[in-house]
């Protein structure tokens, strides 16, 4: 048994406003609103997908990996912020297992589309298909908290020394065992370059106490017409 401590990566403290996180606008959210045009449908039809939807629910219940007590409450989008930390991807990500999410952000709204793009496209990729038009609604927040960093000194763009295997842009293997380790050691989130966009800086927020300020921004349209690469322009 490896009985060796694990390698950290230094901490920083972070102070960043207005990252930027891109979320599926409510209509996409719910394939349930394919069965009504009419709009007092649709708002009952909305309210019948909350009431069994784990992402709301998630403040009235426990859920694996977080608590109640983490969750935030009586504040602007405060459902937006759980729903990210109680509705992981049942792959997880590249800092959190399928158990607890975490609330990833772009420090630039650039860095936070390509990242949509590429998990999108990937998605469309599998059905072979690249024709697709989603909304996608810009939550904004900031961040004052000592991050674990994996950017090397002076340069966001590069990987801390030691922590490539981290950044990989095919495996989430050696990511998600650092955030199991760093979350479990009380740790606040991680700072680290972008995998998807050149010089871009992300953060995985680990705590949702620390998601500040949330307000939303604008949305914006992602439209695939037979390419994996596609138009972004403001829906409204």
């Amino acid at each position: 048994m490896d009985t060796s401590p694990v390698r950290l990566p230094p901490v920083t403290l972070v102070r960043q406003f207005d990252t930027h996180r891109l979320v599926p606008s409510r209509h996409g959210d719910t394939v349930l609103a394919d069965l009504s045009t009419d709009e007092a449908d649709l708002q009952a039809i909305f309210d019948l997908d909350a009431a069994t939807n784990d992402r709301l629910l998630a403040g009235q219940q426990p859920l694996p990996g977080i608590g109640v007590e983490e969750l935030v409450h009586a504040v602007p989008h405060a459902a937006v912020v759980n729903a990210a930390f109680c509705h992981a991807h049942p792959l997880g990500g590249r800092f959190n297992g399928p158990d607890r999410g975490a609330w990833y952000a772009g420090f630039e709204l650039a860095t936070a589309q390509a990242e949509v793009v590429f998990h999108k496209s990937v998605q469309l990729a599998e059905v072979g298909r690249f024709e697709d038009s989603v909304t996608y609604d810009d939550y904004i927040a900031d961040f004052s908290a000592s991050f674990h960093d994996l950017r090397s000194s002076g340069r966001s763009s590069r990987p801390a020394r030691g922590f490539s295997a981290c950044l990989d842009p095919d495996t989430y293997v050696d990511s998600q065992a650092l955030a199991e380790h760093l979350v479990s050691a009380g740790s606040l989130g991680i700072v680290y370059p972008s995998v998807r966009r050149e010089g871009g800086t992300c953060l995985a927020c680990f705590r949702p106490a620390l998601v500040g300020n949330v307000r939303r921004g604008k949305t914006y349209r992602f439209r695939w017409e037979g390419r994996p690469d596609p138009a972004v322009t403001l829906a409204r």
